[in-house]
């Protein structure tokens, strides 16, 4: 840990007793810790807005804030531009066959989110189209350089073709990365968490990345489908998930080709990039657009 970061998390004007620092391992965005205050253990995000990734704290805090409010996640306690403590959940995370282990559960928290949430928030509304975020980072990794200046037209036709074959678009609140780490589960519930990247959206997009994370096949697929909607689904929902499934790959890959030239988290982006970039080129292909 650096003294930078062991002075900024000690500076934070709450804590009762002396504190001890711990760094907690897993985030490739984010830096976080645990921090004992005497008896009490909490939960601490460090990390500033990320233009790059369309990443702005003041939305993420108060989307954390409103799925606190629900019980969907645990609460913030304090906060500022450079970090977030929060209460620390005795659990665990979960991991790719503890999503479908627990997946009715999981699905009444992903409708929670997208239901409740909106009758709840306030401020500046702001839209995660990933249709969108994969243009801009076509622009930011064209403009920075990137190795992979030859594929963008390539994956910007197929971005469209998606966006194309997936519309008309229902909007919803969402989450927008539903990795089985951000899923953390106590003696009592399950809790999502790290709201970064939250804002309106299609259910599908959230459906299909929950789907791609976790490696769902196709019988899972539906499982999932119906469960949602709780009612057999159509081939124009199928096809359309279908769609925002192999979007939310691309945008996972087009995010770790930005992070290979921006983070300074030591973690290994560029086989991150190829492992998505396969995954995506597979998902495209099944598409048969």
């Amino acid at each position: 840990m650096s003294k930078n970061i062991d002075q900024l998390i000690s500076a934070i004007p709450i804590w009762q007793n002396k504190i001890i620092i711990s760094k907690v391992d897993g985030g490739i965005t984010n830096q976080n810790f645990l921090v004992e205050d005497g008896v009490k253990k909490f939960f601490v995000r460090v990390g500033k807005d990320i233009p790059e990734h369309l990443v702005y704290r003041s939305n993420e805090i108060i989307s954390s804030k409103v799925a606190s409010s629900l019980q969907i996640s645990p609460k913030i306690i304090f906060n500022n531009n450079e970090l977030q403590v929060i209460d620390f959940v005795k659990g665990s995370t979960l991991k790719d066959t503890d999503i479908k282990e627990n997946l009715n559960s999981i699905i009444s928290l992903i409708k929670k989110v997208h239901y409740d949430m909106p009758k709840n928030l306030y401020g500046q509304s702001i839209i995660f189209w990933v249709f969108h975020v994969i243009r801009h980072y076509s622009k930011f990794l064209e403009e920075n350089n990137s190795k992979y200046v030859s594929m963008l037209a390539e994956l910007l036709k197929k971005s469209d073709l998606i966006e194309k074959n997936s519309s008309p678009f229902q909007i919803v609140f969402a989450h927008n990365d539903l990795l089985p780490a951000n899923f953390i589960k106590d003696n009592e519930k399950i809790w999502l968490i790290d709201w970064e990247y939250a804002g309106y959206n299609t259910p599908l997009f959230d459906l299909g990345g929950l789907s791609s994370n976790n490696n769902f096949n196709e019988k899972e697929d539906i499982i999932l489908l119906e469960n949602y909607y709780e009612k057999k689904i159509n081939d124009e929902i199928i096809n359309k998930f279908k769609c925002l499934k192999s979007a939310s790959l691309l945008r996972e890959t087009m995010w770790s080709m930005v992070s290979e030239i921006t983070s300074k988290i030591d973690f290994d982006y560029s086989n991150y990039t190829n492992e998505n970039l396969i995954k995506f080129n597979k998902s495209f292909e099944d598409l048969n657009l």
